[in-house]
């Protein structure tokens, strides 16, 4: 998920340190209910699923909670409001105080401390929450439903689906619940939550499901279940039943311009969730395979510059190098249309396909290049070494010679300079980015339209690369005659994408 302090959609987990929940008032009194009218009773399945359900306390290194999760501009006022809101607390049920919320002046706290929900679907302990509750966590302690605490060890955790597996010893068997068919579910159909909201224990609440494959874009595998059951802070992690207390989704995020729940809350379906779940338990990682390409999504004027027929697939922005995708042919600018004779509809379809694959497999990539459709053979590679690719990527040597100093006039409403040493250091750009600086954007312009900015650097015009300011300017021209929409690729702190301009517009 993007990570901005002003972001809307936020991971449910509770930084207790760090949050507060607003005071509540009664605007009104219910009426009663009329005679005769059939209201849905939820006690029998609450009683039925709620004991396999446990509340997760993690505590952190100081500075490792994630300060996004707290949606706040002013912590003060949040601190003020959670002592006011524990003073209540107490008075109301006579208590002299709260040992949460200590009089008098605090010191600042060493460690962070976070709290969120977990469920219980194996009788040995095995537990199942989300990954940004218990990812950074150096000891995690797990409450029971009768009020054990017990150490809990991570099994293993899944970034991208953001879930993760937890184990707790117990001298009995634990009371569980199991992961129903979320395929089958339908839209205004019931369902239940089950949680730890602001830390407060097991709380039940119960709504509809609002949608199905909700896309929040907090990353390739985004397929969420929204709901209007309340959920908060506290309750990441926590299982959303149907009503014959199956689990169907994890609850997730929640949208929200405060931090508290507005009816749109989120859950990782069970059938994505399932098989991960199942991965981590038995091996501690996901395995994953892997291409090592940058892509980006095809547009309706991408695919004309490149006499594409329709704009399906996905446009490989950058070969990593030493990897799958390099060895086996791929190159930048190529259009994955298919894999293994499937078609591809969008990026986020290729990285689940690709994803899917077991590492070491062989894949056969229906590709559009120069204008025609060819099949490449792939050896997919492992998830596991992305981070050894792109490092390979950032230090990979260059060679060709230095760019010219000689600064062309504006076509396409931008000037294009050359590469010089001390454009080099400005823009933080090594020996292996050859190319022509965009040195300005005509406001309005057709660049402008299509985000170029400043301080990018045109790599290539079509299907040939540049290495000069002159030599772009004559591609451009050259291009600007056919009447197509032109073909640039342009580089921008350390990736590559594919733009392309209307000469109409131009």
């Amino acid at each position: 998920m993007t990570k901005t302090k002003s972001r809307i959609f936020t991971a449910l987990a509770l930084t207790t340190a760090l949050t507060a929940p607003a005071l509540i008032y009664p605007l009104f009194t219910a009426p009663a209910a009329i005679a005769g009218q059939v209201v849905q009773d939820y006690s029998d399945l609450a009683a039925k699923v709620s004991p396999a359900v446990v509340n997760v306390a993690v505590t952190m290194k100081a500075g490792a909670a994630d300060d996004d999760e707290v949606q706040t501009s002013d912590r003060s006022q949040q601190q003020q409001q959670m002592e006011e809101f524990m003073q209540r607390f107490a008075e109301r049920f006579g208590q002299q105080g709260h040992p949460a919320m200590p009089q008098g002046k605090q010191r600042p706290a060493e460690k962070a401390q976070a709290v969120g929900t977990g469920f219980i679907v194996d009788a040995s302990g095995v537990i199942v929450t989300n990954y940004h509750v218990v990812g950074k966590a150096e000891s995690i302690t797990v409450t029971l439903s009768d009020g054990r605490k017990l150490p809990a060890k991570l099994l293993g955790g899944d970034e991208k689906t953001d879930l993760a597996v937890l184990k707790v010893e117990s001298d009995k068997a634990l009371p569980f619940v199991t992961f129903g068919d979320a395929t089958k579910i339908r839209v205004g159909q019931a369902v239940m939550a089950v949680g730890n909201p602001f830390g407060l224990g097991g709380t039940v609440t119960t709504g509809i499901v609002s949608a199905r494959g909700r896309d929040i874009h907090s990353g390739p595998f985004d397929d969420y279940i929204q709901t209007d059951a309340a959920i908060n802070r506290g309750n990441s992690g926590g299982p959303l039943f149907d009503m014959d207390g199956k689990v169907i989704g994890i609850n997730t995020a929640i949208f929200s311009p405060t931090g508290g729940n507005i009816g749109l809350g989120f859950a990782i379906p069970s059938s994505l969730a399932e098989p991960v779940v199942a991965e981590l338990k038995s091996k501690g990682r996901v395995e994953r395979g892997l291409l090592g390409v940058q892509i980006q999504p095809v547009t309706a004027e991408l695919a004309q510059s490149m006499s594409m027929s329709g704009d399906k697939g996905a446009l490989v922005a950058q070969v990593q190098p030493d990897s799958p995708a390099l060895a086996a042919g791929i190159m930048s600018g190529d259009v994955i249309k298919s894999v293994d004779g499937k078609q591809v509809d969008s990026i986020k379809e290729l990285t689940r396909m690709i994803s899917a694959m077991k590492p070491g497999s062989s894949v056969k990539l229906g590709v559009w290049r120069d204008g025609k459709d060819m099949t490449v053979t792939a050896k997919v590679g492992d998830q596991k070494d992305e981070a050894a690719i792109i490092k390979a990527s950032a230090e990979k040597p260059a060679d060709g010679k230095q760019a010219e100093k000689k600064a062309e006039p504006m076509s396409y409403g931008m000037s294009l300079a050359p590469i010089s040493k001390e454009a080099r250091e400005e823009l933080k750009l090594d020996d292996s980015v050859k190319g022509a600086v965009v040195a300005a954007i005509e406001p309005g312009s057709p660049a402008d339209d299509q985000g170029l900015k400043a301080g990018d650097v045109l790599q290539q015009v079509g299907r040939d690369a540049v290495d000069s300011p002159k030599m772009a300017a004559e591609k451009l021209k050259e291009a600007k005659k056919t009447g197509k929409p032109v073909l640039m690729k342009v580089y921008r702190e350390g990736m590559t994408r594919y733009v392309a301009i209307s000469p109409r517009a131009a």
